[in-house]
């Protein structure tokens, strides 16, 4: 992989090994794109145009075929994520019951917009759909940390401890 490949890009070397040896355990697996996006964004955090085109070069996929699939499943991003991945679920129960309130309050703290992050890198925020938690409503998400029945007064105590 020369500079001029991934010029704008601020991937490791590490990253790249990693990525290099993913794309080589499954040079010859067939139905194998998607395992090979998950592990890519697992390496990254995400998956920039730049990734996408190292990995159509290797696998031989077009590039408008892999970036219709990052496009299209949710689980994939095209933008960094923080360290600290805030879902707010909008899904009904919790709508009604705040989760606008809610979303609108993590944007003002975190000067952030949906599907940003940080400049820090620390926290990115992300609108979704029921989780299934709707007898928490309204919930909140941050990694793998579910936060139920909250207000919007709550917000700022549990950013505090991330």
């Amino acid at each position: 992989m020369s500079e001029q490949q991934v010029q704008g890009f601020n991937g490791t070397k590490e990253q790249e090994a990693r990525l290099l040896a993913v794309l080589g355990k499954n040079k010859d697996v067939r139905g194998s794109i998607i395992p090979i996006l998950h592990e890519a964004q697992d390496i990254y955090g995400y998956l920039p145009l730049e990734v996408q085109k190292i990995i159509s070069k290797h696998t031989g996929v077009p590039l408008a075929e892999i970036y219709g699939i990052v496009s299209f499943y949710a689980q994939f991003s095209t933008q960094p994520k923080g360290k600290y991945k805030i879902g707010v679920c909008l899904g009904t129960a919790c709508y009604v019951k705040g989760s606008g309130e809610i979303l609108e309050k993590i944007k003002k703290i975190l000067n952030i917009d949906v599907g940003a992050c940080t400049t820090d890198g620390k926290f990115s925020l992300d609108a979704t759909r029921c989780i299934g938690a709707c007898g928490l409503a309204p919930v909140i998400t941050i990694n793998d940390d579910v936060y139920g029945r909250l207000s919007a007064d709550d917000i700022e105590g549990i950013l505090a401890k991330y």
